[in-house]
């Protein structure tokens, strides 16, 4: 029998790159993705709910939230900010971690970048790089989700 794996050793193949155009201005979309307050209300696929634990929106900041998914699980991230250009972009470290804080998954990149468009705003996402093409695409269903919550969300406060 043959078999498959989800190893990559080019490392293109482990980046995870997203767009989407949202119908929102620049400044709301970079806000509903920096501040507490927008983001406990789409942060997560469609039916999980968020809480935001810290947020130090400046170079050198950490941020850590979690995430409960419908059964209940939590699902925590946290990571420290290496750039932020309000409202154009952000880079930030990424990782999975415990209730304690402690890493469970290897570390990745996270750049998200804000174009204006006419009042629109076009939203780059790049993470990377994965251990595994099968992170790579477990990351991009939670983050398409997540981008559709996010549509919803600024439907509702534009």
């Amino acid at each position: 029998m043959e078999t498959s794996s989800s190893v990559a050793t080019n490392p293109s193949e482990r980046e995870l790159v997203l767009t989407r155009v949202f119908e929102a201005p620049r400044t709301l979309v970079f806000q509903a993705w920096t501040d507490p307050e927008h983001m406990v209300q789409w942060l997560g696929p469609v039916g999980f709910t968020s809480k935001v634990l810290k947020s130090e929106l400046k170079v050198g900041g950490a941020y850590r939230y979690y995430m409960r998914d419908p059964q209940g699980g939590d699902h925590w991230q946290q990571g420290v900010y290496h750039e932020v250009t309000p409202p154009e972009r952000f880079v930030c470290t990424y990782v999975w971690a415990d209730a304690e804080g402690n890493p469970t998954r290897p570390e990745t990149l996270l750049t998200v970048t804000f174009e204006e468009l006419g009042g629109k705003t076009k939203v780059i996402l790049r993470q990377g790089v994965f251990e595994s093409v099968t992170a790579r695409d477990d990351h991009q269903g939670g983050w398409s989700s997540s981008f559709e919550h996010l549509a919803g969300y600024l439907a509702l406060v534009r």
